[in-house]
């Protein structure tokens, strides 16, 4: 069985060869979230649908409504500085975990376009976190 890291990396060069598309996500838009380890200090890249909202990128931290929240979430609470790369370009961006009421509407307006974000809030009693990356230079 294959981890959750090799996965990724499958994920990641198939993103690079396809130009952002990747197989395994149909339609979904994907981009690379590179963040900086909590404990380990070293990069981490995590494939990772999202929405847009105005100019942000949304992002919903759910590990597919495991119990606990994922590594590269733990990441952006340590070291909020992150790059971002899409299909045609690559950015630093600052990554703000969004407050109610906002989270919620961000929520369900990206479970309305992957409803699997609202299988997996059923999946955990965890309220799963709702992430707004803003483009470096630019304010929320």
């Amino acid at each position: 069985m294959q981890s959750q890291k090799e996965y990724n990396q499958k994920v990641i060069a198939e993103f690079h060869a396809n130009g952002g598309k990747v197989a395994d996500f149909g339609s979904t838009p994907l981009i690379l979230l590179t963040t900086i380890g909590a404990k380990s200090g070293q990069e981490r890249i995590t494939p990772l649908a999202y929405t847009i909202d105005n100019d942000r990128f949304i992002l919903i931290a759910s590990d597919k409504g495991s119990p606990v929240h994922p590594g590269w979430y733990h990441n952006i609470l340590a070291q909020p500085l992150v790059t971002v790369e899409t299909s045609s370009e690559r950015f630093q961006a600052r990554a703000v975990v969004t407050e109610e009421p906002e989270r919620s509407r961000l929520f369900t307006q990206m479970a309305e376009q992957m409803p699997a974000f609202a299988e997996y809030q059923e999946r955990t009693s965890r309220k799963i976190p709702v992430i707004a990356l803003v483009r470096l230079g630019t304010t929320c």
